[in-house]
């Protein structure tokens, strides 16, 4: 499918494996969602625009350049919120806007419970943060509120999606890149991703 982009790194065959294990205890957990990120981000943000500026080395003169575009972050509450600090290892200017919607375990369907987004955008680019897409509706409801908040480049990182998630988002907003570690089988009959890695919030908080 045009557009999504899983990683076929070795390091990351290894982390998210790792991830998976059911006796990697929270502390390890959120520290392989923070490494998993910033390999994410590394891929997510090359077609960034840059401006060329000149800087002074100890010995004379380089031309290099500067980030221009301004990265929003928007996690989605509340496992998308280990997904920020390893984002902010490498741009720290970056904003993050938080975005709180949960999963009915009923009808499988996102219901919003938070949204402070400013009237107008503050940010070019959104980068909106989720280990797990599974239905595919909560990323789908995320980007429906930051196109109508006036964003025009938006795009998904995650650490697993089912093809099912992956088909929902790609058909809802074919425009937003997915970037994702890997893709698993499918979901069960609860909507959750296996193999997968159980709750990805639960696992990092401990709950």
């Amino acid at each position: 499918m045009e557009n999504v982009f899983p990683s076929d790194h070795p390091l990351m065959g290894t982390k998210v494996t790792l991830m998976r294990d059911v006796n990697t205890e929270p502390k390890k957990f959120r520290e392989l969602v923070r490494e998993v990120t910033v390999m994410l981000a590394y891929e997510a943000t090359r077609d960034m625009a840059v401006r060329p500026v000149d800087v002074q080395t100890p010995l004379t003169i380089a031309q290099g350049t500067h980030l221009m575009d301004r990265i929003g972050l928007v996690p989605i509450l509340r496992s998308g919120l280990g997904m920020v600090e390893g984002i902010w290892e490498l741009m720290p200017s970056a904003e993050v806007w938080h975005i709180g919607l949960y999963r009915d375990e009923r009808t499988l369907k996102p219901v919003s419970y938070y949204n402070r987004l400013p009237v107008e955008p503050t940010v070019s680019v959104c980068f909106v943060l989720d280990p797990m897409l599974a239905t595919g509706g909560s990323a789908v409801a995320t980007v429906d509120i930051l196109k109508k908040w006036g964003v025009r480049k938006i795009k998904f990182l995650g650490v697993l999606a089912a093809p099912e998630g992956v088909r929902v988002l790609h058909e809802a907003h074919p425009d937003v890149p997915i970037h994702i570690a890997m893709v698993d089988h499918g979901l069960n009959e609860h909507g959750f991703i296996m193999p997968g890695l159980g709750d990805a919030g639960d696992r990092q908080f401990g709950t």
